[in-house]
């Protein structure tokens, strides 16, 4: 490239440097190593560098950056000769943006160079850097797309596939193929999973628990939000599954890798496509540049399943804590008031959706305004072919009859402790076995483990195997050993939350029967919600108007309850 002078002393340059965060991770292509090059090539060719701009960790697939946009406002303000790059791409990827910003430039009577432009500023030299500008966008596309499906063999072949960041509670083994148990961090979701799926406790008490203990998020900040506690419920790495479970989801040559008699999470690879762009929004305080990221959800025969080790959480504490959030609705306070059967507890027995609350007016005869509250489906409101329940129910009517039952209940002690008892042996039944007894048999096999050790070191010393025998018949037990001692820790977990179960209802029982029967009539629409969340209450409409009341007061329902609509009187 030739010095454009043209006799009349230095031209004013705007030196330009770019890097992706990807770049400076793979090939630590940095801005240093770009503007020293630069600066060499100013001061040889006679040019009076007005400013060095950069853009740090910043992709050549969009304009909008906060160093290009510097570089633009630049030349606009006039005075500029040249705005330089070490190379085309450095100013954009796409050769239709490097055309666009050569045109804007042009206006302002400047030009736009790289250190390795190709032709000059003839027709002909112009389409020399056209077409390889064009060959260079198809050989990052091959090389994006080589890259796509070698990932793709990787994970197909059972291996954790590279990604910004490890899943909660894993972390990478030695030689990055796959996941190994981080102790300190899947207590944590252990603890998480327990909360919600045994204690009861909603998102917003886990969010404020973590809060208050420091406990920080994955991503290291000091509050947890809803979102990333709920995913990370959903994640299916942190849930067992069966090796007749993974024989439906993986390839047999992963299958054969593993071990029959264990139990496995799995970890999705390819489940989404993330698409992300720039925007640049205008504050008070100047340009604002933020990055939006849309994630699609890809078909579920796209993904890739890849087996890890066992979180260690019971499959029933996954699948409580999995149900309590699909019912763990926020409770409506819509119009000023408390609807006692939000919260996802008033269900539409058709759909299964939580009906929704309104709240609409009518005018009464004296000219007044009156509110009419009252539940319906939303589906059957707004997606018909979804639902097609119509009745509405209004809202004072139906809550006064639903505590009507319920106080009835909460009058009769015994009653509700025979619920509760029925629902302790239900989960008793759940854990299909005797924990004490399942962990008595894994200590024994631990005893026998060690007698076999024994026996296989006094062998060696009298050299009726040798040492590679010993070393491998070692591990052998040691594997033994480590399955057992993990089985009984989670049999000793399951044991805890049987117990804590117990003490739970016992507190329960306790504080209702505290309550005098004057209590629990006069108890204000706040304290009754917070009555049906600890009874796991569920009402449910029937077909045909029959509302069913179930959960820990099972059996339990009232007759047929008709729509009720405004009164125009």
């Amino acid at each position: 490239m030739q010095s454009n002078t043209n006799g009349h002393g230095p031209k004013r340059v705007v030196l330009y440097a770019r890097v992706s965060t990807e770049e400076q991770a793979r090939s630590g292509y940095s801005l240093a190593q770009q503007f020293e090059a630069l600066r060499e090539y100013a001061v040889r060719e006679g040019y009076e560098i007005l400013e060095e701009v950069a853009d740090p960790g910043q992709s050549g697939a969009s304009l909008e950056r906060p160093g290009m946009d510097r570089v633009r406002d630049l030349v606009a303000a006039g005075g500029v000769s040249v705005v330089l790059a070490q190379d085309r791409d450095r100013f954009a990827r796409e050769p239709a943006y490097h055309y666009l910003l050569k045109k804007e430039f042009e206006e302002y009577s400047t030009k736009i160079r790289a250190l390795n432009d190709r032709g000059d500023e003839s027709p002909e030299g112009e389409l020399t850097d056209g077409i390889l500008d064009q060959l260079a966008k198809y050989e990052r596309a091959k090389m994006a797309e080589r890259t796509r499906r070698g990932k793709l063999r990787k994970a197909r072949e059972g291996n954790i596939v590279n990604t910004k960041r490890t899943r909660y509670g894993f972390k990478t083994n030695v030689d990055g193929t796959g996941y190994e148990i981080d102790e300190e961090k899947i207590r944590i979701i252990r603890r998480k999973f327990h909360m919600v799926g045994v204690d009861k406790v909603r998102v917003h008490g886990v969010i404020t628990a973590f809060k208050k203990e420091g406990i920080p998020t994955p991503t290291g900040k000091k509050v947890w939000e809803r979102a990333i506690v709920k995913r990370l419920i959903w994640e299916d790495s942190y849930k067992p599954h069966s090796f007749e479970e993974l024989e439906d989801i993986v390839s047999p040559e992963v299958l054969s890798g593993l071990d029959q008699d264990k139990s496995y999470g799995v970890y999705y690879f390819n489940r989404e496509r993330v698409l992300t762009h720039q925007v640049v929004e205008e504050t008070p305080q100047g340009r604002r540049y933020k990055k939006k990221t849309r994630r699609i959800l890809k078909d579920r025969s796209e993904w890739i399943a890849i087996p890890v080790p066992d979180a260690g959480i019971p499959r029933e504490v996954v699948e409580s804590a999995r149900r309590a959030l699909e019912q763990n609705k926020a409770s409506s306070k819509a119009d000023d008031r408390t609807w006692e059967l939000s919260a996802g507890i008033f269900r539409c027995g058709h759909c299964g959706r939580a009906m929704a609350t309104h709240a609409t007016f009518y005018w009464r005869k004296d000219g007044e305004k009156a509110r009419y509250h009252y539940y319906r489906c939303q589906n059957a409101a707004t997606h018909k072919e979804l639902c097609s329940y119509r009745r509405s129910y209004k809202a004072d009517r139906l809550e006064e009859k639903v505590w009507e039952v319920v106080s009835q209940a909460l009058k009769r002690p015994e009653k509700l402790r025979a619920g509760l008892e029925e629902m302790i042996r239900q989960e008793e039944k759940s854990l299909r076995n005797n924990p004490k007894k399942q962990a008595e048999i894994w200590r024994t096999r631990i005893l026998e483990a060690n007698e076999k050790r024994k026996r296989y070191q006094e062998m060696a010393a009298e050299g009726l195997i040798d040492f590679g025998e010993l070393r491998e018949k070692l591990f052998e037990l040691d594997e033994q050993k480590t399955l057992a001692e993990r089985e009984i820790d989670v049999l000793q977990e399951k044991e805890q939350r049987l117990d804590q179960m117990r003490r739970d209802k016992e507190d329960l029982l306790n504080e209702l029967v505290a309550m005098t029967p004057r209590l629990i009539d006069e108890l204000p629409s706040e304290e009754k919600l917070r009555v049906y969340e600890m009874l796991g209450l569920r009402v449910t409409s029937g077909k045909d108007g029959t509302l069913e009341i179930t959960g820990d007061l099972a059996g339990l329902s009232f007759g047929k309850a008709e729509p009720s609509y405004p009164s125009r009187s």
